[in-house]
C-alpha cells in the first residue's frame, strides 16, 4: 500500500497474459501501461487484442489492474460527491473559497475510505507496482506500452528504474516532467487550429447551423456573453446550473468532427441556441464535468501528481498566457481547478527527468491533438522519434489504428525507430 512502509498493509494486483504465439522466437514481456487514471490495462488489452497479433507472434503481452483502478472500484460512494461545482476564480475572495470547499471534500473522503489508498496513488507509487509485475514475470527488462494519463507513471518508471527498461512506446501520453500548465498551452494552439477547420467546414457546408455566418465571431461572442450573463440551464442528470464562458471553453467544443461530421453539427446548432438563450446542447456534457472533475474520488488519482495549482498568482499567470495563446479557448484549466485545495503533500512534483541510460523511446500522436504532449516527451530521450498521425483521435493502438501500430510493432520488436519526421496518414 505506502511503498515507504514495504512491512505494512498489502493490496493485490489482478494480472492478465497473453501468451506468444510463436513461443520458439519469444523475446520477453510487453506491459501495458492503462491511462485514465483509474482505467484497468486488462480491459485494454481485451480491446486490442485483435489488432496486436504481429506483436503477440514474439512477446506475450501482459496487463495490469493498476492501483488507482482497485480504487476506483472499492472507494466510499460518498467520494464521488463533488466538493462544488467548478467556476473560474474571479479574484482571490472566490478562489479561497474554491478552495476551501475542495479540501473539506478531499478530506472527508479521505476519512471515509477504509482502503487505505486515498493518501497513496501518484505515480511513483504505481511505477514501483510496475516494478513488482516486473519481477513477478521474472524479467530483467521489459517493454512496455503506455497510452494517455499512463505517460506519467511511465516517466515515474523512467526516474525510478531506467536500468530496467529495454523499449518505451507512448502512444497519446502526457508529458507530466515538463508540468500540467506546459502541456494545457502547448495543446492550445493545435486546438485553435482545429477551430478553424470547423469554421472553414461550416462556411462550405449549407448543413452547418452557422453557416453563411462568421462562426469563429458567433462563438467568440457568445462566451463573452456568457461570461457577462451566464445562461440558465437544467440537465436531466446534472439538476440546475448556469453556463458561462469558462464553461464554454473549457467544455464546449470537441475536436474530433466525428462521424459525418457529426459531432461538429451538434456543436454549430448548440452555439445557435446557445446564443438565443437556451444552452441545453451543451448543459449535460459542461454541467456533468464541473461536478465530476470536483469529485474527490477521482481527483485522489491524479492531484498527487502536481495537477494544481500551487496559489491564486500563479493561475492567473496561467490564465493570462493561455487566454494570449487561444481567444477561443483560454482560461483557466478545469483539472487544475479540481486538485485546488488537495490537502497532502504532492507527492510526484513536476521537475526534469534524467535520461541517462534511457534507451530511445518510440511515441505516436495525432496531430490534430495529442502529438504535442507526446512530442514533447520524447524530446527529452536521446535518439526518440515521435511519429504523427494526421487526422483526429486519441491512443492509436487502442483505436486498431493500422499504420501506428505497425511502427510499435518494429520498435518493440526489433527496437528499430522510423525516421524523425515520419507521419502516418488518417484511417
Amino acid at each position: 500500500m505506502d511503498w515507504a512502509k514495504p512491512d505494512g498493509p498489502k493490496i493485490k494486483l489482478d494480472l492478465a497474459r497473453l501468451p506468444a504465439t510463436e513461443p520458439a522466437r519469444r523475446i520477453g514481456n510487453v506491459l501495458g501501461i492503462p491511462g485514465g487514471p483509474g482505467a484497468n490495462g486488462i480491459d485494454d488489452l481485451k480491446r486490442a487484442a485483435s489488432d496486436l497479433t504481429d506483436l503477440r507472434r514474439r512477446f506475450d503481452l501482459v496487463a495490469y489492474k493498476p492501483r488507482n483502478s482497485v480504487w476506483r472500484d472499492q472507494m466510499p460512494p460518498s467520494c464521488m460527491q463533488p466538493g462544488t461545482s467548478l467556476f473560474e476564480p474571479q479574484g482571490q475572495k472566490q478562489h479561497k473559497a474554491l478552495a476551501a470547499a475542495m479540501t473539506k471534500a478531499l478530506k472527508a473522503c479521505q476519512n471515509a475510505d477504509k482502503t487505505g489508498l486515498f493518501a497513496h496513488m501518484d505515480s511513483l507509487s504505481v511505477a514501483r507496482d510496475m516494478d513488482a509485475v516486473r519481477e513477478a514475470l521474472g524479467e530483467e527488462r521489459l517493454s512496455f506500452m503506455a497510452n494517455s494519463y499512463g505517460g506519467v507513471p511511465a516517466a515515474a518508471y523512467a526516474r525510478l528504474f531506467p536500468q530496467h527498461i529495454r523499449a518505451m512506446y507512448l502512444d497519446g501520453t502526457i508529458n507530466q516532467v515538463d508540468g500540467w500548465p506546459d502541456q494545457t498551452l502547448r495543446t492550445l494552439p493545435v486546438l485553435e487550429r482545429v477551430f478553424t477547420r470547423f469554421t472553414t467546414w461550416c462556411a462550405d457546408t449549407p448543413a452547418c447551423a452557422l453557416h453563411g455566418q462568421d462562426a469563429g465571431a458567433v462563438w467568440r461572442k457568445l462566451i463573452r456573453d456568457a461570461d457577462r450573463r451566464p445562461i440558465p440551464v437544467t440537465s436531466s442528470k446534472f439538476g440546475k446550473g448556469k453556463l458561462t464562458g469558462w464553461h464554454l471553453r473549457s467544455f464546449g467544443f470537441i475536436s474530433d468532427p466525428g462521424p459525418n461530421n457529426s459531432r461538429w453539427l451538434g456543436f454549430a446548432e448548440a452555439v445557435d441556441k446557445a446564443r438565443g438563450g437556451d444552452g441545453s446542447g451543451f448543459a449535460d456534457f459542461a454541467l456533468g464535468n464541473a461536478q465530476i472533475w470536483a469529485a474527490p474520488g477521482a481527483l485522489a488519482m491524479t492531484c498527487a501528481d502536481d495537477r494544481g495549482h500551487s496559489s491564486y498568482a500563479q493561475l492567473q499567470r496561467f490564465r493570462r498566457q493561455a487566454e494570449k495563446i487561444s481567444p477561443n479557448f483560454g482560461g483557466a484549466s478545469f483539472d487544475a481547478l479540481g486538485c485546488t485545495g488537495w490537502p497532502l503533500q504532492v507527492a510526484n512534483p513536476a521537475r526534469p527527468l534524467q535520461t541517462r541510460g534511457l534507451p530511445p523511446f518510440l511515441g505516436v500522436g495525432s496531430t490534430w491533438g495529442d502529438y504535442a504532449w507526446t512530442a514533447s516527451f520524447t524530446r527529452m530521450i536521446p535518439g526518440s522519434v515521435t511519429v504523427g498521425y494526421d487526422g483526429p483521435g486519441h491512443v492509436m493502438y487502442l483505436s486498431g489504428k493500422k499504420c501506428p501500430i505497425q511502427h510499435a510493432t518494429t520498435y518493440l520488436t526489433d527496437l528499430r525507430l522510423p525516421k524523425p519526421g515520419t507521419t502516418c496518414p488518417a484511417e
